[in-house]
């Protein structure tokens, strides 16, 4: 198994004081998402700043393909609510 962090950004500055409801539904999914694949073990962690800048996932996975696809599916990724970008992971401490 390996480790991937995926950064996930809104798409602008501003939205967590202007999200539409139709954007708050998806962020709401994207939760949902996540807390299924961290019940399977997954997601590792996930997490978001405090004025939400960008958040946080780390996976661990058989491949990088997998982890892609993960990230990929993610609702608030499909449904451009928010960007992502993949990076290999290692973690030191736990």
């Amino acid at each position: 198994m390996e480790n991937f962090i995926y950064v996930i950004k809104p798409v602008r500055s501003t939205f967590l004081n202007d999200s539409t409801e139709e954007e708050r539904a998806i962020v709401s999914e994207h939760f949902h998402y996540l807390q299924n694949l961290n019940n399977e073990k997954t997601v590792f962690l996930a997490g978001r700043t405090e004025a939400a800048e960008f958040g946080i996932v780390i996976l661990n996975t058989e491949t990088r393909q997998k982890a892609e696809e993960i990230m990929n599916n993610d609702p608030a990724v499909m449904k451009n609510v928010m960007t992502a970008e993949l990076y290999p992971f290692l973690i030191a401490l736990s």
